[in-house]
């Protein structure tokens, strides 16, 4: 394979080593990592997203993470503009672009192409908003297969975010978000993709979850105690970054630290099971590689 024209995927859930990976990789094929995770492109958490170290930062070059505050909004839209452009420069060097994240959304509007959905007024987004608070997401996911039972097959019945932005796609464009998706041209040409995918065991997944939760508290509580006078609205992104509701409750005194540990370590499985759930529907042609298998060499994972 002529990976000097490639550019490499590597997607996993939560904890499954794929930072490490992608360090790996790098070094063994003139790569530079770009960031693929939604919630560490914010500049404000280092630890609580588990962000790579200074360290492997050093090592190969690495871009797009922690540089957006949480105060802003951040799109996938965005993401892919900003991604497209290093990827460019990254070939331009004669590197190797190398992916590296768990955000599933971002990998499928770099391999599909990002929907072209007209614009929304904020009052109308507000009524579907409303309408989901009111329902509850069960009941709200109901109407919305009702509303479009084309919908089914890309939106999971747990995700509210996506719910609601289907809902409100179908309503006011009344067109499925599916056949905006069908209508979506790629920036690149599929065929240049390379798509890893990190398998971890559940018990390899839940110790590392554990243990992290554990090394990260000391360092997440000095994050979040440097954000607690932001006010973020709740439709950014950036709220979803698990430990920091657990973490301002600790420093709240309205739990202790044991508590607080195993809510993140909770949060943190039920995030890796969504991923998990997100790869199986969305990453069929996707490469695994197991977690595992420390011996990994450049034939076993391109051939």
């Amino acid at each position: 394979m002529d990976l000097q024209s490639k550019i490499i995927l590597i997607s996993g859930p939560t904890a499954s080593g794929k930072s490490g990976f992608a360090v790996n990789l790098a070094k063994k094929i003139n790569g530079e990592i770009i960031n693929a995770d939604s919630m560490q492109v914010y500049k404000e958490f280092k630890i609580l997203t588990a962000r790579p170290s200074i360290k492997d930062q050093k090592k190969i070059k690495h871009h797009l993470y922690g540089f957006i505050s949480i105060k802003r909004k951040f799109s996938t839209g965005q993401w892919l503009k900003y991604t497209s452009k290093k990827i460019n420069e990254i070939r331009k060097k004669n590197k190797i672009p190398i992916l590296v994240g768990g955000t599933g959304l971002y990998f499928k509007a770099l391999v599909d192409g990002l929907v072209k959905i007209p614009k929304i007024s904020a009052k109308k987004r507000k009524t579907v908003l409303d309408l989901q608070k009111k329902s509850g997401q069960i009941n709200f996911y109901k109407r919305l297969i009702k509303l479009d039972p084309k919908i089914k097959k890309i939106v999971n019945q747990n995700d509210y975010q996506r719910s609601i932005r289907a809902y409100e796609v179908k309503k006011f464009t009344r067109k499925s978000l599916v056949d905006w998706y069908k209508d979506t041209k790629p920036l690149f040409m599929k065929d240049v993709f390379v798509k890893l995918y990190i398998d971890c065991s559940k018990d390899l997944l839940l110790e590392r979850i554990k243990l992290r939760a554990k090394k990260m508290l000391p360092y997440g509580m000095k994050e979040v105690k440097k954000i607690r006078g932001i006010k973020i609205p709740k439709t950014h992104s950036s709220t979803k970054i698990i430990g920091v509701t657990e973490i301002k409750s600790l420093l709240d005194k309205k739990q202790d630290k044991d508590q607080t540990v195993e809510q993140i370590v909770i949060k943190t499985r039920q995030y890796a099971k969504r991923q998990a759930t997100w790869a199986r529907g969305q990453m069929k042609s996707w490469k695994t590689i197991s977690a595992q298998d420390k011996n990994f060499t450049l034939k076993k994972l391109f051939n």
